[in-house]
């Protein structure tokens, strides 16, 4: 490649294997290794994580956001979509979406015996509040 592609693809281009994953625990229910897809890029409306949820636990708790719609892309394996109140199986294939607003809290579970894979894209509006129905606290984000 050209030294105008090489920078090109760094802009445009990301490999889900050379994403760093962070782990982000908080025990007993929530374990997952997390990490930017599209940080460092040119997108200005989307954004992209990429999630291992292990065995057993939660994503993240229970919520939803007034600004931001998402997408979720199952990679691997199989979990519950905990969602406006009810739970729904999901496995690899599916395709999860959730616009913004209290009609659709919701939360990953991952009820399997295996990690579960997926990719977390959003719109990346600013600013954003999140609401959690389980503990009634807000988080701002600008």
């Amino acid at each position: 490649m050209t030294d105008a592609a090489t920078l090109l693809r760094q802009k445009l281009v990301r490999n889900m294997d050379e994403v760093k994953l962070v782990r982000q625990q908080r025990a007993p229910l929530y374990d997952t290794m997390c990490g930017g897809v599209t940080e460092a890029m040119v997108a200005r409306k989307l954004g992209a994580g990429f999630d291992i949820l292990a065995p057993g636990k939660r994503s993240c708790p229970y919520h939803y956001h007034l600004a931001q719609e998402e997408m979720f892309v199952i990679l691997q394996g199989a979990g519950t979509l905990r969602v406006a109140g009810e739970l729904l199986p999901v496995r690899a294939g599916d395709v999860v979406v959730i616009p913004p607003g209290p009609e659709y809290p919701h939360q990953f579970i991952n009820s399997s015996e295996a990690p579960m894979h997926y990719l977390s894209i959003s719109t990346q509006e600013q600013p954003e509040v999140c609401y959690y129905p389980d503990s009634g606290k807000l988080g701002a984000f600008a």
